[in-house]
């Protein structure tokens, strides 16, 4: 769990506790979707947080311990949720509109509910309520991409490229579209490149999705790189092209949560040590070694074998390199 996951559920969790009086540990700890263990956690750093001076009568006051039922007897300030200010509401609506029509499997139904919910909030604010947000691109490139991220198809595109000034054709796996100062792009795993690639959508003149037929892997002819079997010497020859798509598992020491914070990880387990097991997704394994050899042994790959021993293998190239002779 990322520490910015929790301090947004610390800061619902009083005003919500305040309207739902009496509710029990279990019954809260379903509604905000954490185990009850970690809602007990959250609710004892709540009582020791405050206004400043934290003497007794300056501490949120929530009694739990008692047949498993939660009263907050002071919430201090934090009784009702925060209200947003005009700005904020106003970069609300521009990122609900913008997401609204960047392609992917997010429900369009909701963003559309929450949006008119928020506008109806809010009131007048004036021409800022009004903003209009439209990426860049042609339409129909953009439903193309939209369904090819949603099905996990390739997309055949024609590309104007700004830096070489031609147009190029290729055959791409969109993996995401993010927006950047103004600016739309599609991060996608391209055939012809072998590599993650980052694409402006302004400049893709044209997208199709080719017959499903052909909607095999990214490497028209796979290599026995994508064998889980690595000789120990042989270094590391496994690119994104052999392994599309693929995850890893890693476990992070315990006293380092922070990387929850830089990596996306899903499927997160704690163990009795306090360590955490979670998946990486891997479009370039290449990246997940250097990623690894950057966290300087707070973390490991535990699966799959190839990854582990090619983390290994790069290791201990590294020390060699760094190896001073007496």
């Amino acid at each position: 769990m990322s520490s910015a996951a929790r301090l947004s559920r610390l800061l619902a969790l009083v005003p919500w506790l305040v309207v739902n009086d009496g509710i029990t540990i279990t019954e809260a700890a379903a509604h905000f979707g954490v185990s009850p263990e970690q809602l007990e956690k959250d609710l004892w750093l709540l009582i020791v947080c405050g206004l400043p001076g934290h003497g007794p009568d300056q501490l949120v006051d929530i009694q739990f311990w008692e047949e498993a039922r939660i009263h907050v007897l002071d919430a201090q300030t934090m009784s009702a949720p925060l209200r947003l200010s005009g700005d904020e509401i106003v970069a609300l609506l521009v990122g609900l509109r913008l997401l609204a029509q960047i392609p992917g499997d997010h429900d369009r139904v909701a963003l559309l509910r929450a949006t008119h919910r928020l506008q109806d909030a809010v009131g007048d604010l004036g021409d800022r309520s009004n903003v209009v947000v439209d990426i860049a691109g042609d339409s129909s490139v953009v439903d193309v991409l939209n369904e090819a991220i949603i099905g996990g198809r390739h997309v055949h595109i024609v590309y104007g490229s700004a830096t070489r000034d031609e147009v190029t054709e290729r055959d791409i796996e969109p993996l995401r579209i993010t927006s950047d100062d103004g600016r739309t792009y599609v991060e996608a795993m391209c055939r012809r490149a072998g590599a993650v690639r980052t694409f402006r959508l302004d400049r893709i003149l044209k997208a199709t999705l080719p017959d499903p037929r052909s909607d095999g892997g990214i490497a028209d002819e796979p290599t026995d790189a994508t064998s889980d079997e690595v000789p120990r010497d042989a270094g590391f020859a496994m690119t994104a092209a052999a392994t599309p798509f693929s995850s890893a598992r890693i476990k992070v020491d315990g006293d380092a949560r922070w990387v929850l914070d830089v990596l996306a990880l899903e499927d997160i387990e704690e163990g009795a040590d306090g360590s955490l097991s979670a998946t990486v997704l891997v479009y370039d394994p290449e990246w997940l070694v250097r990623t690894m050899l950057s966290l300087g042994g707070i973390a490991e790959v535990t699966t799959p074998e190839s990854l582990r021993i090619a983390v290994a293998n790069a290791a201990e190239r590294a020390l060699r390199a760094y190896a001073v002779e007496v």
